[in-house]
């Protein structure tokens, strides 16, 4: 099943690429039908609707490429700071796409503030990891930064985008939204807190 996934979003890639540099108006027709055909094999494939899977897919043009996610790990007294996402009510490190402008630091700084209020500074790239290979299926191929951050300042605030924020220990993890970070993850980048020497992983 993520094969076909994975198809999709392949084909989807090369049609929205063919259909920013197509001259013919007969090849845009044609490398729009690939974005529909995608779009289709994407809502049956995880049971939702094509219009949305169209939609999203149609966000991109020129040459496709991996969309880039940025999160951060703070820590204190042995606690990670996680904040409740509004839109599934789960929790995740505080984090969220990259935005043109931003360099990664600075991307991923300015999501810790907007989300939970405090200000940190972006000290070290934990990891660069291919979402596909330890999350859900997703409409987008996207590369995932984790940073480990400094607790620089700021109290907790939520925003329109995080329902609640706290500190949790290790053992103690709330539910996930594992589209965003796993326990898995979470544990790791305690490791890398614990052991600073750690090399940035990849992959």
């Amino acid at each position: 099943m993520n094969k076909q996934v994975e198809w999709a979003k392949q084909i989807a890639a090369i049609a929205n690429t063919g259909l920013y540099y197509a001259e013919d108006p007969f090849d845009a027709d044609r490398y729009q039908r690939l974005v529909d055909i995608s779009a289709e094999m994407l809502a049956h494939v995880s049971g939702g609707d094509a219009t949305d899977f169209k939609c999203a897919l149609s966000r991109d043009d020129g040459y496709i490429t991996p969309k880039v996610d940025v999160r951060g790990a703070l820590f204190r007294d042995g606690q990670v700071l996680l904040v409740r996402e509004a839109a599934d009510g789960l929790w995740s490190l505080p984090g969220g796409w990259a935005d043109v402008g931003d360099s990664p630091s600075q991307a991923v700084e300015r999501e810790i503030r907007e989300e939970s209020g405090y200000e940190a500074k972006a000290t070290k790239l934990m990891a660069v990891m291919d979402r596909k290979l330890r999350h859900p299926p997703s409409p987008f191929d996207v590369y995932k930064l984790f940073f480990h951050c400094e607790l620089i300042g700021g109290v907790a605030k939520t925003s329109n985008e995080s329902l609640d924020v706290g500190w949790f220990a290790p053992d103690d993890l709330p539910p996930l939204s594992i589209g965003r970070v796993t326990a898995e993850q979470i544990h790791r980048w305690f490791e890398h807190w614990r052991h600073p020497e750690l090399p940035t992983e990849f992959d």
